[in-house]
């Protein structure tokens, strides 16, 4: 049997590599050996493990998503805790994720100070962010953890997940912001922000 050690595998951007019959064991080791500084995604899903290498398209459009969040709590001044790609992860679920950018808003005093994460014992993020462009969001995995609401952008469309019963179905509006318009508005301003800058187009939704 030829063995590869995963320092030695490239993904080049916009590509992803699966890897089947993975143990929990071997996924724990894995991201031991690839560390937190690093440049892909992995998604761990009943012994399938995902590695995602992301595009600059990706990278901008998370971050232009997260920045609106941020200015939506601020000016409801509704405190948060950003958890950014942080690994959310549970042996007994067999399932591990790595969202692109989550926040506790409901749970986010019981964050606050937190550098390690323990969902035997931490609630999960109460708003994850994903967005699709060279793969698709593991949803089983974001229902086993239990994560309330799930936003998906993908072609330029906002979906807005929730958690009912474990399982999620789509939702006209955000149950963490009732009264915006956010499944409209944040594809505006992300395709405003593509012509005019991501900095006015951030100004702008404020």
């Amino acid at each position: 049997m030829v063995q590869l050690q995963l320092r030695q595998i490239r993904v080049p951007p916009g590509q992803r590599v699966l890897l089947e019959d993975v143990t929990w064991q071997e996924f724990e080791a894995i991201l031991v050996e690839l560390g937190e500084h690093r440049g892909t995604r992995l998604a761990y899903s009943e012994g399938t493990l995902e590695i995602v290498a992301p595009l600059p398209e990706h990278e901008v459009s998370k971050e232009i998503i997260g920045d609106m969040v941020k200015i939506l709590l601020e000016e409801l001044e509704i405190d948060r805790e950003c958890f950014g790609s942080s690994t959310f992860k549970r042996e007994d679920m067999k399932h591990g994720i790595e969202p692109d950018n989550c926040f506790y808003i409901q749970n986010h005093q019981q964050m606050r100070g937190k550098s390690r994460i323990d969902l035997a014992i931490d609630p999960p993020p109460d708003l994850a962010i994903e967005v699709d462009i060279t793969s698709k969001t593991q949803l089983s995995a974001y229902e086993a953890l239990g994560v309330p609401e799930l936003w998906r952008y993908e072609n330029g469309r906002l979906k807005v997940s929730v958690l009912q019963a474990g399982k999620y179905s789509e939702s006209a509006t955000s149950p963490t912001f009732p009264n915006s318009p956010i499944v409209e508005t944040i594809p505006q301003f992300i395709e405003q922000s593509k012509s005019k800058g991501t900095s006015p187009a951030s100004r702008a939704f404020r």
